[in-house]
Order: C-alpha cells, then structure tokens, then sequence
C-alpha cells in the first residue's frame, strides 16, 4: 500500500484515514441528525485500507478513494448515509467545476472589478494563485481571498500594465516647507495611478499664523493644504473606485481644532478620511479634567506652544464624529506599544492607510489577503457544529506562505522607489478575517456574548501563532527581513503573548521573514464575492433592499433579500418571518457599544497591525454615549475606533436650502444608499466600495 495519494492538481500528498473518518461522520450526522456513525465510519475505513493493501503497488487518486469509500457505505447497508455522501460529493464536484455561487451584486463585482480580459473562472483563479495549488483550492472553497488589489492586478503586468499589488501606503509626511508639501502631492498622484491608496501625517507643517520667509509672510497652517491632496485624490482615477486618502493629524499640534471641525462643512475634503493620533498623556488629561499642552518644534529648537482645556477638545473630537463620523481616533500610543517592532528603538511608525487597519512606516504598504472563517464550521446551524481548527491553522499556514510569494513577485511593482525600499526593509503582510458573524451564526453563538469571545479568543491566538511560525519557515529558507533583531522580537509584548514554545524555538533558530503579519482590512467587495460577513463586523442587516428596473417600463423597482446567512438556515429549517429566527442572528443595531467594544478588543491582543471597523450606533446616542465609548474603547486597547451614528448629516438625511436630500452618502455607481461598514462606505445594492 502507497503512503501517499495522488491529488486533483496532480501533486502528492500523505494517505489520511482521518479525511475518510471525518466525511463518513458527516454522512451519518446529516442523515440522522445524530452522530450515531462512529462505528460505521471506523468500518469504512478499515474496509478501504484493506482494499488498498491488497493491490500494494497501485497508486490511488482522490476520485478512487471517494469511490471506495461509496463502495463500503453501500455494502454495509446504511443506503441513506452512503446517498447523503454522495450527495455531498457531487455537489462538490459541481462547486469545483462552476466557481463560485455569485449573487447578481458579486457577480458584478467580480466582472468590473476583478476579471481581466474576459478569462473565465479557472483562468482567474490561475492568474491570482500564479501556480501555488495549494491557495487555488483555498479560493475555490472560498476559504482564503486575497485583497483585491491582487484578485484586479496580479499578472496584469505581463500585458504591459503599471500597477501594484499593495491595497495601500503611507508617505513620509510633508515636511516644513512648500516643495515637499507639493511632493508628497506627487508622490500621492503616482501611487493612485497605480492603484493604491494614500495616508500621511500633517503635523511637521507649522501651525496657521507663524512666520514664513517668503511673499506670504504668514503661513496658512496645514488644512489649508489639505483641499490639494482632496482634489488630487478626486482626479485620479482607479479601476472600480475612487483613490482613498487618510490625512492625519496628532492632537499635540496646535492646529488640531481647526483639522477635527473640517468635517463639518458637508462637501468639503468629501475624497478623505480623517483621523487624530491621541496620545496616552491627553486620554489622562480627558479623564482627570486636566490641561493638555499642544507644541510645535521648529529644526532650530523654537516652539509655539498653545495650552489646550483637553476635555473640551475631546468634547469637540466627540460631536464632530456623532454628527459627521469623523474624525476616527487613533490612539498612538497603544499603536507603538502593539507590534512585533515595539522594542525596536530604530523603527517608527508613521501613520495609517485610509481605512486605518495598517500601521506602517514611511513607505510602507498593506499587502492583503483574508480567512473565510465561516468556511471552516463543520455541521453548521446544529448543536453538533464545531470548528476545524486543523484544518483552519493549515490554510493559515498556506495564506502566509501565499502573501509572500505576492511580496516577492510584487517587489519591483511599487510606484516609488523609497516604497521598494520600506518592503524590503520590513516585508509587511497583512492577513485579516471575515466571515466572523456568519461563522458565530453557523456555531449557534450570539455576538458579542462570552462566548464567542472565547472562541474568538482562540483563533485569534491560533492565527497569530501559526502566523509567526510559518514566517519562520519561510525566514529558515530565504532569510529574514533586512532589519530583523531577534532581541527587539523576543521582547515585543505581542510576540510573548502570542506564541507557542514550538513557535518561540522555530523564531531563534531562523529569525522571521515579515516584520508585521496581521491585520484586519475592509473586506466590503470581496465579502460580496463570498456572499458572507464582512471582517469582524456584525451583520449589517438581516434583509437588504435592492433596485432594479422593471422589464416593462424601465421604472426603479425595489424588492428585498434574505441575507445569505438567513437564506442558507431557512433552507435548512423552513421559510419563517425575520423576527421568528433565533436570538443568535443579531445585527449592528443590536449590539450595545460596549460589548461591541469588548469583541473588538479580543481580536486586536492577535493582531500586530490595526483593525478597520465601525461601531454602529442608533440616531439617539448622545455624545456623551459617544465619549464613553472612546474612552472605553482607549482603556479597552484598541489602537483605533470609528462610530457612525444613524441619521448622522453623513447619512444624508439633512437637506439643502432646496430642501433636496444632499448627495454625499449616495453611491455614485447605482444611487443606492452607502452602508458605513468595516471603517468605510459600500453599497449593498451594486458592490461599490470607496476602499476594496
């Protein structure tokens, strides 16, 4: 008998009773609704291994083990479990051959956005897995996507396009004077043309009224600037979105109220998002009602110094987010203290992409892909549903080898030359999540609950590991990362948290290979792919409105649907109204701010970079809800928070002076209303979204 079997893709891999065990077992189970098959499925196997001793030189395929497999279910009698798992593998075989079960929003995406030159779906999954077998049949199962910069872009290069395969960057910041203001400007144009968005940090220009030697005499502060980047941002155009821009500020520069109101005038700086870099010192000064001193050093030594009331700043920060969601806050310090680098005294971050999931250096990029965690359920929507943590850490394992083999292929692709320089200084990958609601869903577990921040907990904690470890792997082969110091590692606080002692042993021995391994970005376009949850999010909505236009007379018709997560359990247990589902299938709206914020902050001990995600709330919440929850969220360990509150003037519910519904929250491809989901915009009705 042969140790190993040959696969569908024509490689090799070891003979594994377990997988026969684990099919038999799910026969039974679906077939009953009881685990009553454990005698049958050890028969089975012992039956096929049999068979297989009996002709020792034969080398079996997958398809000829399967069919054994139908054989001894059959003889043994059990006709109706050996039915079910045929069943099963027929309609595996069909999902093989067809792709993926496209609704008529994914299926659009999927043609504007990601399919290149009318290839068909094995042709795309050839492109975007570029030979590695193994990430093929993880995007087959929908298990493993990548971030759509590579699903749009990987290979495109060979038919003569510039593009890249990085989601995002950040730029070193402008410094203080007109020419680098005007090259970052350049910098950004570049990087857009290319097909990646843009953050920076604003606050090495001087504050608004301070001299400069020039015909101005004074200058006209940092915000002033900011319509440039905004317009620059608006004119370049991208494949399926707009660019994306994040323009930051730290709450130490004295300009900082002038940047945190600019939200406040609807229309204006509309192409970025806005974010304020808090340090530990002002959230102290917010809760004792202290002074907070913001400063501004000038290269010589000079400083302008402005003595802030810290709470009525954050006051401010706080009504601006509850009536025009912005500015998001990011609080730096908990930033540098969270990653593999935290010790590292010759590494900084300088800021954050446009979603705010990537910490990065100057220079840096979010190279993105995401685990289908709903995927990995076994015997979803029944009190024997389980997840496949084996199964889960091994495509954890082939996602990291895949990110970088992208790193590789991508390294040259990057539009700036001192990007190139950042990857390879520090290789950051960023491999995040969705499906999260939809897996709780499918186990039985209402979010936000104990425990599913438990089961949370322990994938977070299996991901990062399996992360770090197979980073190595990589690092015993092909080296480490430029700057790596194994000192500064080992006493990172998130390394020590984080790891196993296998994994620890593994990172002495051969170092890493990634400076930075995980993250957790929006997942808006590619979740329609998928037809499931996005990120870490609660479900948005049970049922979704969506417009056509009617065959007869062209008219706008709306109708709604089931989300995909409703739809599978209904067909399982019978059509029933929404309210009649069980307490388990919650949405945003249901889910109190602080359990919301607690979800979040277990899933952010796991990650070395950020996470890009909305707290939802209801039109009442006040804005001293809205302090609490940032407080909250600071204490809590999050390194960044967004809240969008319903009926906001974001949402488009103020009207102009015409008394005509303002058009900022419309989704410029189809007119439908845009959902803030996941720290940006998408529209459930066509697919669009501002950052996917």
């Amino acid at each position: 008998m042969k140790d190993t079997i040959i696969k569908r893709d024509g490689t090799r891999e070891a003979y594994n009773e377990a997988k026969i065990l684990n099919a038999v077992l799910r026969a039974a189970y679906d077939t009953t609704g009881v685990n009553n098959g454990p005698d049958l499925a050890i028969e089975v196997t012992n039956n096929v291994r049999n068979e297989m001793e009996q002709n020792p030189d034969k080398e079996y395929n997958v398809e000829e083990i399967q069919d054994l497999v139908e054989k001894y279910l059959m003889l043994s009698g059990k006709t109706d479990i050996a039915k079910q798992y045929i069943l099963y593998r027929d309609k595996r075989t069909k999902a093989r051959e067809k792709g993926w079960d496209l609704d008529e929003v994914g299926k659009k995406s999927y043609e504007e956005k990601y399919r290149h030159a009318g290839e068909n779906f094995d042709e795309f999954i050839d492109r975007i897995s570029n030979g590695n077998k193994k990430i093929a049949k993880l995007l087959r199962e929908k298990k493993f996507v990548f971030g759509g910069r590579i699903l749009s872009n990987r290979g495109l290069q060979n038919d003569g396009y510039k593009i890249t395969y990085s989601n995002c960057y950040v730029l070193k910041g402008p410094e203080d004077n007109l020419e680098s203001i005007f090259d970052v400007n350049r910098d950004m144009a570049i990087t857009f043309s290319r097909g990646g968005g843009v953050g920076f940090d604003l606050s090495r220009l001087r504050p608004k009224d301070e001299p400069v030697h020039n015909n101005a005499r004074t200058t006209s502060g940092p915000c002033s600037f900011m319509d440039i980047y905004n317009k620059t941002t608006q004119t370049i155009g991208q494949k399926g979105r707009r660019g994306a821009l994040m323009l930051a500020m730290r709450v130490s520069h004295p300009d900082i109220q002038e940047f945190i109101d600019l939200k406040r005038q609807l229309g204006e700086i509309e192409c970025a998002n806005l974010s304020v870099m808090i340090d530990d010192k002002f959230m102290e000064a917010v809760i004792g009602g202290k002074s907070y001193l913001c400063k501004f050093k000038y290269d010589d030594g000079r400083e302008v110094l402005k003595m802030v009331n810290a709470n009525e700043l954050f006051t401010r920060m706080c009504e601006n987010s509850c009536d025009y969601a912005e500015p998001g806050l990011l609080f730096w310090d908990t930033v540098d203290r969270g990653g593999l680098l935290a010790k590292d005294p010759e590494f900084s971050y300088e800021c954050v992409n446009p979603c705010a999931e990537e910490v990065l250096p100057a220079g840096g990029s979010c190279l993105l892909g995401h685990m289908n965690l709903s995927e990995f359920v076994v015997h979803p929507f029944t009190e024997g549903a389980y997840f496949d943590y084996d199964k889960y850490e091994e495509a954890v394992k082939q996602a990291v080898i895949a990110l970088n083999e992208v790193l590789d292929e991508g390294e040259t692709f990057h539009p700036l030359d001192y990007q190139i320089e950042a990857v390879r200084k520090y290789r950051q990958i960023g491999l995040g999540y969705l499906g999260i609601a939809d897996m709780l869903i499918k186990l039985g577990i209402k979010y936000g609950s104990i425990e599913s921040l438990q089961i949370c907990d322990r994938i977070g904690f299996k991901t990062a590991d399996m992360a770090i470890r197979t980073s190595a792997e990589i690092a015993k082969d092909k080296g480490t990362y430029e700057t790596y110091n194994k000192e500064y590692v080992f006493a990172s606080p998130f390394f020590k948290s984080n790891t196993t002692a296998l994994t620890r042993e593994m990172v002495r021995k051969y170092g890493l290979r990634n400076s930075q391994l995980l993250t957790c970005a929006p997942t808006g376009t590619v979740s329609l792919l998928y037809r499931t949850s996005g990120g870490i999010e609660p479900i948005f909505a049970l049922k979704t409105e969506r417009k056509t236009l009617s065959l007869n007379n062209g008219e706008e018709v709306k109708y709604e649907v089931n989300a995909k997560i409703v739809q599978d359990f209904m067909d399982i247990y019978g059509e029933m109204d929404i309210e009649d589902l069980p307490d388990y299938f919650v949405t945003a709206a249901d889910i109190d701010y602080k359990d919301r914020v607690r979800f979040q902050a277990i899933w952010q001990k796991h990650i070395d970079a950020s996470i890009s995600s909305t707290v939802n709330l209801p039109h009442e919440t006040s804005i001293e809800d809205i302090k609490q929850l940032f407080i909250f969220a600071w204490e809590s360990g999050l390194k960044g928070i967004t809240v969008y509150r319903a009926g906001c003037a974001r949402e488009g519910i103020l009207v102009n002076k015409d008394g005509e519904k303002d058009e900022s929250n419309i989704c410029p491809e189809c007119g439908a209303e845009l959902q803030h989901v996941e720290g940006c915009v998408t529209c459930m009705n066509c697919g669009y979204s501002k950052c996917s």
